[in-house]
Formats: structure tokens, sequence, C-alpha cells
């Protein structure tokens, strides 16, 4: 899943990229990085990276320091109560709206009490109250959560963000290692990433249900678009089960310089994962509220990518993009060729269904704690884009 994307459209989209569609909200979802942590932890991509990243011109951009530079920077710690059944979402709310990280504490969801904390780190000036305010409004919360904040010291955000991250057997066979951890599995099929410029990890649910999708679609030589890219990873693994070229893209600049990065990591050239960064359609500006990049829309970037040429696509986005960008996503899709739809809770299901039923036939879903992966094929009869 894209951070960009994700970010982009939280607030093109009138923040209704966070907004649920139904009440009340599922029971807590799963962490995005960790299965079972202790904390629960989420980074911003920019967190980390943003300093190091221009946008100024056309071409992806290229850090100016090394990927594992430390990058220390003061900060505000910020805990922040909340009602339980809403501290994922809110989570995930918070760092699209200025949030650098957010953590739950698992213990103190033991605790029997109905509320629980999130400790957030907000950089050095941001108006938090104000942050806080949107993402609360952007999920539907009835009323302000309330929440202290503390000066902290300076810190290294990588060295603590690699910390965080070791090697995620997704199933047997399949293992996702950071950029600084030994295989496990020297024999494996090994996706090396270093995820701290852009969301996908591998160890989120929904990452994981596309990547066994993947598997179990890929037989070699077929053409995979990876809609939302983030880090990358999908377009990653397409190109080792075997896939002919792998296309990946996203509207942020970041997740294209993350992409680069790890497709480099797992010695995979252009020749085989092409990455593309997309002009943001929804915005006139030439850089989003989110740091996003300039208007590209004369680049000829989406003259390179056909519609409806490739066996599969997979976007792993969020429920609203989803349903909004519906036409968009299957329109890339070959007659016959298999869409995969994720980051979605199981509650969400009914709508991603009744939208896609007009686009897609013999449709599947596929659940991993409390996430769902839904994918079909492409009806043959479907006008072309």
């Amino acid at each position: 899943m894209s951070g960009g994307l994700l970010r982009h459209l939280a607030y093109n989209l009138t923040s209704r990229c966070f907004t649920t569609v139904s009440r009340p909200l599922a029971p807590p979802f799963s962490s995005r990085f960790f299965p079972n942590p202790k904390p629960r932890h989420l980074s911003r991509p920019n967190s980390l990276a943003a300093a190091n990243i221009s946008t100024a011109s056309s071409d992806p951009p290229t850090p100016s320091a090394e990927p594992n530079e430390p990058f220390a920077s003061p900060f505000l710690s910020v805990q922040i109560r909340c009602q339980k059944h809403v501290a994922d979402i809110l989570s995930e709310a918070l760092l699209c709206f200025g949030a650098s990280s957010t953590s739950i504490d698992e213990e103190d969801d033991n605790d029997g009490k109905d509320e629980i904390c999130i400790d957030s780190i907000f950089p050095e000036g941001e108006d938090v109250k104000t942050c806080i305010s949107r993402a609360a409004d952007s999920i539907s919360l009835k009323e302000m959560p309330s929440y202290e904040v503390k000066m902290g010291e300076q810190f290294d955000w990588i060295t603590k963000t690699q910390e965080s991250f070791h090697p995620v057997e997704v199933t047997e066979g399949l293992w996702i290692v950071p950029e600084w951890r030994i295989p496990p599995d020297a024999q494996a099929t090994n996706i090396t990433l270093n995820p701290g410029l852009a969301f996908g990890t591998g160890e989120h649910a929904t990452t994981k249900l596309c990547l066994l999708l993947l598997r179990r679609l890929i037989k070699g030589r077929e053409l995979f678009l990876d809609y939302g890219t983030g880090s990358g990873i999908l377009a990653i693994a397409a190109v080792k089960f075997g896939a002919a070229l792998s296309v990946g893209i996203d509207i942020d600049p970041q997740a294209i310089t993350s992409a680069r990065q790890n497709a480099a990591l797992n010695s995979i050239g252009p020749e085989k994962m092409q990455l593309h960064l997309l002009p943001s359609k929804t915005s006139s500006s030439s850089r989003g509220p989110c740091g996003g990049g300039e208007d590209r829309s004369s680049s000829g970037v989406e003259s390179i990518l056909e519609t409806n040429k490739y066996d599969v696509v997979i976007a792993n986005i969020l429920l609203n993009p989803l349903l909004d960008l519906a036409d968009h996503i299957v329109s890339y899709a070959k007659p016959g060729a298999v869409v995969g739809l994720s980051g979605i809770i199981s509650e969400q299901l009914p709508h991603i269904i009744e939208r896609y039923s007009q686009l897609l036939e013999d449709v599947s879903i596929t659940e991993m704690d409390d996430w769902a992966c839904v994918h079909g094929t492409k009806k043959q009869n479907l006008s072309e884009s």
C-alpha cells in the first residue's frame, strides 16, 4: 500500500479514505507492521526521508544520503486517549494528518478499560491539536480525543525504526527480510526490503494476502501492475515468482524512490521492473499538502501505461480509493485477467463486492485478521477505456 497515495487521497477526496461506511467499526484491526507486537507501531514515510527528498525535477527523486545514514530530529511526544475499537484506524489517520509515528501498547489493551493510549510522535512545531482534530473528523469521531504533549529528545529515526523490523515468513518458503538482517532460510524466496521510505513491509495482513494471491497467480511470463506500489514489495515479489515484467505506479516520489532502492537490493533491473510516478489528478497545486510531487499530467507517463494490457493487477490501498478508482484500476487489466483488491476490513466487503461486480466475475474473497482481499477476473464485455 502506498503511503503517498493514501495521504494524497486523505486530503483530496475530502478525507474519505479513512471514513468507514458503516458503524460500529470492526474489532481492533491488525497493526500495519506487526502481527503480534508489543507495542503495535506505525511509521509515516516522510518522517524518515522527507528531508533528503527533492521533488523539483520531473524525474523520480533520489535521496541525497544513503538509507542507513542517521537522521536525528527533535520531536513532540503525544499521548492520545481513545476508545479501543477505533485505536487502529485513528492511528492511521494520525499518520495522514501530521504524525511521524504511532504505537499502541498491547498491555494497556488488556487492562479491562474501554479506552487505550496511542503514543505518537509529531515533528517539532507541528500543530498537534489541528492534526488530531482532522484525524478524528476523518474517521467520524463525535468527540475530540484527549491528549498530552511533551517535548522529546533527539534520537536516530532510522536506527530506531530498523530495530523494530525483523524477517517475516509470509508462508513456507517465502520471507520478507529487512536489508540489515540475515535471511533465516537462504534457500527460500527472500524479498529484501529497506522499509524506511514507504509503506509495505510484508508484515501487515493486507500485504500478506496480496503476496499469497500473487504466488498462486504468477506461473511465468505474466505482465503485472502494482497500483499504488509503496515500497515496491508486490512488484518485486511478482518478478521473483516469475513475471516477465512488473510495473509499479504511485503518486508519491518517496514511494518511487523506495521501490527503486528495494528493486536494486533484490538485483532487479528496469528490464524486469518499471516504476512510474503518476501525476496527481485530483489536485491542481504543484505540491500536495502532504509533500506530494508536482503535477506531471503533461509528462506522458500515463501513455506508457497501456490499458487492457496486464495479466494481473493488484491495488492494495483502502476502501474509498478502491471504490472511487474502480474503473481506472480495472482498465489496466486484459479481459479475463485477474484483478486483486486489498486494504479493506472484512465488514467493508459488501461495498467492494457491489462496486466491482459490475467489472469482475468469479469473485473470491480471502481474509486474515479482520482484513480482506478480493479478486476476480475482468469481464470480457467491458468497453475499452
